[in-house]
Order: C-alpha cells, then sequence, then structure tokens
C-alpha cells in the first residue's frame, strides 16, 4: 500500500467517525417525533452530504486494493440510502405539516439497524457495483454518470442528490406518475434559447391542468432556486440546466 493511499484511507477512516457522530445527532432528533425539529434535521444532512461529498471526490479516487474500495462502498450506500430517506421526510414535512408516527420509527429502525444493512444488504450491492465498474463498457458509462454528477454538485448550493433525484422526489410527492428528461428537438431549440433539457409530466388524468399546473410550478421554483431558468409549456418544462438523460 503507498503512502498516499495509507494516509487517505485514514482521512476516510476519521471521516466515517464524523458521519457516525452526525447519524447519532439525526437520531436524537428524529426521537423527538416533533415538526420542529426540520429545521436541525436538514443542517445536520448538511454536513452529511458535505462530508460523503470529500470521501468521493478527495479520497476515494485513490484507493486501489478492493477489499478496502469494498469495504468504503457498502457504508457509503447506507449513507446515500439515509439521506435518500431524510430528504422524503423533510419533504413530507414541508408539503404536509404532519408526520405519522409509524414514519418516525421506520426511521429509526433504519439508523439503528446501520451495521446490519451494510454486512447483509449494502455490501452485496456494492460488490456488483464494482465488478460492473470494472467491466470497460460499465465502467466508461459510470464513469460519464459520476463525471456529470460531480459537475452538478458543484454548481448548486446545496443538494441532498442529484438534481434529477429532486425533481422526481417533488414530482412523487405531489401526485405525477411519471417524469421523463430528454434533449430539446430542433424546433424547441429554435423558439427558445438556451434550452439544454426538457422534462415531461404525466398523470392518469391528463385532464387534470390545475395538478400539472401546480406541480410544474413547484419543479420551476425548485430550479430557479439553482440559477436555473425555466419555461413551462403545457406539460413541459424547459430549461438551461443539462440534466442527465440516457
Amino acid at each position: 500500500m503507498s503512502y498516499i493511499e495509507k494516509k487517505y484511507l485514514d482521512k476516510i477512516e476519521e471521516t466515517f467517525n464524523n458521519l457516525s457522530e452526525i447519524e447519532y445527532n439525526i437520531l436524537n432528533l428524529i426521537k423527538f417525533k416533533s415538526l420542529n425539529k426540520v429545521d436541525e434535521i436538514a443542517k445536520e444532512c448538511a454536513n452529511l452530504n458535505k462530508n460523503m461529498n470529500l470521501i468521493l471526490k478527495k479520497y476515494y479516487p485513490e484507493i486501489k486494493i478492493m477489499e478496502d474500495k469494498l469495504k468504503i462502498k457498502s457504508t457509503m450506500n447506507f449513507y446515500y440510502d439515509l439521506l435518500d430517506n431524510l430528504i422524503d421526510f423533510i419533504r413530507q414535512v414541508e408539503n404536509y405539516q404532519k408526520i405519522d408516527e409509524k414514519y418516525y420509527n421506520t426511521l429509526i429502525e433504519f439508523i439503528k439497524s446501520k451495521n446490519n444493512l451494510i454486512e447483509n444488504k449494502y455490501k452485496a450491492i456494492a460488490t456488483r457495483e464494482l465488478t460492473s465498474f470494472y467491466d470497460k463498457q460499465s465502467r466508461e458509462k459510470l464513469e460519464r454518470i459520476l463525471a456529470f454528477k460531480l459537475k452538478m454538485n458543484n454548481k448548486q448550493f446545496f443538494n441532498f442528490g442529484s438534481l434529477e433525484e429532486e425533481i422526481k422526489k417533488i414530482a412523487q410527492i405531489s401526485g405525477i406518475n411519471k417524469i421523463l428528461f430528454r434533449a430539446p428537438n430542433d424546433k424547441e431549440k429554435k423558439e427558445f434559447n438556451n434550452i439544454n433539457s426538457v422534462l415531461s409530466l404525466y398523470i392518469n388524468d391528463m385532464n387534470n391542468i390545475d395538478l400539472l399546473t401546480k406541480v410544474s410550478n413547484e419543479i420551476k421554483k425548485f430550479l430557479e432556486s439553482k440559477k436555473y431558468n425555466v419555461t413551462i409549456i403545457s406539460n413541459k418544462l424547459l430549461t438551461d440546466a443539462k440534466l442527465f438523460f440516457e
């Protein structure tokens, strides 16, 4: 093991200790089962996200030994899902100002089951991810996705997950059945300046204009908070944000 790899492994271990402390703080805040704690939980999530990005961008790329990579990736996958669950919790509070006690208990149980989940769920997921990564074709695709996500994270002020994931959560919570991301066609490029992505919203009753308008405005508000421009046309949103689509 090289000196730099040993140094960064120690840094990752130190950062994981920080994540455990943040996780402990979040657990205690959730145990209050109070909506008044949501701002404190959001701040702790920001700290969690910051530490995770430090590992992902600075330390993890220097790790070469597969066993170490597997251990790190398994733990990181737990924290990715923890953030995902907490984002959903915060969105629920913002939209409904009410949380069922079972929701709190599920979050508490998830955090308490950390070690078991890492060993029996996330290690298998990490193994599949690493296997795919070291297949040449899959690796090129994953590297492209990762580079895109890092670029987007650097541009955003604060985001728990990727821009696409945040948009999907807003749509899902608001009752949208399906949301598609695509590149603008030639006609759209001619009609609108600086359009990089088009989002199309779909619901069971496409005649429910009120719902489509409400959700479109929610997503527009979110993207504009990230300093992007958005134009709404029927069930479509056209934006200069460079969203990822296959």
